[in-house]
């Protein structure tokens, strides 16, 4: 359930993180170009995550308090790679001010 997903009130990792891809993998999710910065001719990244501070143009909302992705059912791979309480992710959330999270599995019983 969204609600159960700590991703929905945090959003650290889309303004930490570049989130660059094989330039094809743009154009084979649907993603709007506008949304898509070329870094170089084999590799793009998500609009505004290859700045000093980055944050990602498909993020909405107020990380820490509440986030959503504009493309979430389209996002590149590299989307996928953090998860909730891995490393990344908790060095993400340290870098903002919100604390740890326990590492979550998909067996895990809650």
């Amino acid at each position: 359930m969204p609600e159960d997903n700590p991703c929905v009130s945090c959003g650290a990792c889309c303004v930490t993180y570049r989130v660059s891809f094989y330039w094809a993998e743009a154009e084979a999710l649907g993603l709007p170009e506008h949304l898509v910065e070329q870094l170089n001719p084999f590799y793009a990244c998500m609009a505004g995550t290859n700045a000093a501070k980055p944050r990602c143009q498909a993020l909405d909302g107020e990380i820490g308090s509440s986030v959503g992705c504009s493309v979430y059912a389209q996002r590149p791979a590299a989307c996928h790679e953090v998860q909730a309480g891995d490393e990344k992710c908790n060095r993400a959330r340290q870098r903002h001010g919100l604390p740890p999270l326990p590492t979550l599995t998909a067996n895990s019983e809650a």
